[in-house]
């Protein structure tokens, strides 16, 4: 079958995880960042989906801002600056991530095709939504799915469901896009084409599955369609 769907992770993916912290780094008050954002930023992106992970696991799901708000504090704790202003400013920023130069133009061309437009993501719809309107592309999504709907965060199956429950397609009509290499193995494994888009030129995850393509960024995305 032909694609239909193209399906987006948004953190990492869409959105730069990274940009709260270099912004906090450049602020008058961010000397404590200003060599470290980029450590601390990683610490902070890693503890935060190992939390996602150990929670999906145990059962005790909560949403994805209470597991951002943790993460950022074992990563503030570790770097040994946990200063509560700084911590707040951090998190403000978190709603406010930049998306990547080329998601809309990127996205422009997928609706231009005629192509359905989504996210799907661990994210919480309050913060899906901040990050959406900060970044002026809610015209070029036709929906925002958070595993809110289904309570448990990926790789669970439930999640990838939610596609295909929403927009009434086929597996094998879904283009899945992300950055996190495990999460588009999970998703290939589900029964998406998948992409991962490999900005760090990390190894293949060694998973059950494989996605079928790896790309540098998202500007080719839409000659996959």
């Amino acid at each position: 079958m032909p694609i239909t769907t193209v399906i987006f992770d948004a953190y990492g993916t869409l959105f730069d995880v990274t940009a709260a912290a270099r912004a906090a780094a450049g602020e008058p008050g961010g000397e404590l960042l200003r060599d470290r954002w980029e450590a601390l930023a990683r610490d902070w992106r890693d503890r935060q989906l190992d939390y996602s992970w150990l929670r999906a696991t145990a059962g005790r799901h909560c949403d994805f801002w209470q597991v951002t708000q943790d993460a950022l504090d074992w990563a503030l704790a570790a770097h040994r600056m946990a200063e509560p202003v700084l911590r707040e400013r951090l998190l403000a920023l978190y709603w406010e991530l930049e998306a990547y130069p080329e998601v809309p133009d990127m996205l422009a061309a997928l609706k231009g095709r005629g192509l359905t437009t989504a996210i799907l993501s661990n994210g919480s719809p309050a913060m899906l939504e901040g990050a959406v309107t900060s970044a002026g592309i809610g015209e070029l999504l036709d929906a925002v799915l958070s595993v809110e709907e289904v309570g448990v965060f990926k790789p669970h199956g439930s999640v990838y469901a939610l596609v295909c429950a929403r927009f009434g397609c086929a597996p094998s009509e879904v283009l899945f896009v992300s950055s996190n290499g495990w999460d588009a193995a999970a998703a290939a494994g589900y029964g998406f084409a998948t992409a991962w888009v490999n900005r760090a030129g990390l190894p293949r995850e060694r998973l059950w599955a494989e996605p079928a393509h790896e790309l540098r960024d998202l500007s080719t995305v839409p000659e996959l369609v």
